[in-house]
């Protein structure tokens, strides 16, 4: 079975996308920011991870760039998960080495459409 780290700030976020991930056969764990992403990382690399942008601590783009610096960081396929829509954002995401990029709010078809461009089912 795959497993997917979600990463936001936001409680409700977390729960419905472990929901979503759940129904795709996926296992999941959460990380509230990317300090505590990345220390989970560090312990088991998840095959993906979705990714909040704006976070306490540890933002999205500062949590992607130190995964792709670590051993293994280039495996996780990286889809950001956010409101930050912009051409720029979304460009420096990709730089920094996302795999996709999603707009919140999010539903199943969303994600599992995501997944699949990228791999994952």
């Amino acid at each position: 079975m795959k497993h997917c780290l979600v990463v936001d700030d936001s409680a409700v976020i977390r729960k419905v996308a472990r929901r979503i991930l759940d129904e795709l056969s996926f296992s999941s764990s959460e990380a509230e920011n990317g300090r505590e992403a990345l220390d989970q990382c560090r312990v088991s690399m998840p095959d993906a991870v979705l990714l909040d942008w704006n976070m306490p601590v540890m933002d999205g783009i500062a949590f992607l760039v130190a995964l792709r610096k670590e051993h293994g960081g280039e495996t996780p396929k990286v889809i950001f998960c956010t409101t930050e829509n912009d051409v720029e954002h979304i460009t420096r995401a990709i730089t920094a080495g996302a795999n996709e990029y999603i707009m919140k709010p999010f539903d199943r078809d969303i994600i599992e459409a995501k997944f699949h461009e990228v791999g994952l089912i």
